[in-house]
């Protein structure tokens, strides 16, 4: 019941699905009530191109990017291994031999993890499952990206996960074998609140790594022209707060 309630929530709340539905009511108002059928839509509509801007996106981004901090002083921060979080992937690369690859998003956060790595001296875990059966895992993909294009050795690789909540929980009882308890945690500004959170939950000391800051880079008129780009911010924006509240409220993934 619970994941039916969350599923179901992320199909009406999130963007753009949710705005979408909302016009969509209008439409069907319009036919009784004319006037609140065009208000809903067209507020809807409205809200629709502002948020697929970089200006519009920035009002969901901004809170979120505001929970954390750049990591200033890697070195000094009393962590004892770097934990990267997987994102997503491209599919049968044909310029990498037909393997999966890591996305952009996963590329950022091993890029930020590599540089990590150089200044402070410490083992990295990446952690990520199957995104489907008989694939190759997420993990092994950001291992092998970490290995053969930055130069960097990855001490640990957990492929189980499925969601944040299973890279927390199978990433802390890799590291306590080790004995590892402080980490810093590598993912996006966006969803490092969430990630905390739930790596905190499962008794590890939490120093935020984050990367990839989209808040302060929403300047000028082509700002305010809907896009992709935009929409994607936004999209990823609704999603974290929307998981935030889910946790707060005591919910799991």
């Amino acid at each position: 019941m619970t994941e039916l309630l969350s599923a179901i929530a992320h199909i009406v709340l999130l963007l753009p699905t949710g705005l979408f539905l909302l016009i969509a009511l209008g439409l069907l108002l319009r036919r009784r009530w004319r006037r609140a059928g065009n208000i809903v839509a067209g507020g809807a509509l409205a809200l629709l191109a502002f948020l697929s801007s970089n200006a519009g996106a920035r009002f969901l981004v901004a809170p979120l990017d505001a929970m954390t901090t750049p990591l200033r002083a890697p070195g000094n921060t009393g962590a004892q291994a770097i934990v990267v979080l997987a994102a997503g992937r491209l599919q049968a690369a044909p310029e990498y031999g037909d393997r999966d690859i890591p996305d952009y998003i996963a590329l950022g956060r091993l890029r930020y993890a590599a540089h990590l790595h150089r200044r402070t001296g410490l083992p990295i875990l990446v952690t990520g499952g199957e995104p489907r059966p008989g694939a190759a895992s997420l993990a092994d993909a950001m291992a092998s990206a970490l290995r053969d294009d930055f130069g960097v050795p990855v001490r640990w690789v957990e492929k189980r996960s499925r969601n944040t909540a299973e890279n927390a929980a199978f990433s802390a009882a890799l590291l306590r074998q080790d004995g590892v308890g402080h980490v810093l945690l590598v993912t996006d500004a966006m969803h490092m609140e969430r990630a905390r959170t739930v790596f905190q939950r499962h008794g590890l000391a939490v120093t935020d790594a984050p990367t990839m800051f989209f808040g302060d880079q929403a300047r000028g008129i082509k700002a305010w022209l809907p896009s992709a780009e935009g929409m994607r911010r936004s999209w990823y924006a609704s999603y974290e707060l929307l998981g935030i509240a889910w946790y707060r409220l005591g919910g799991r993934e």
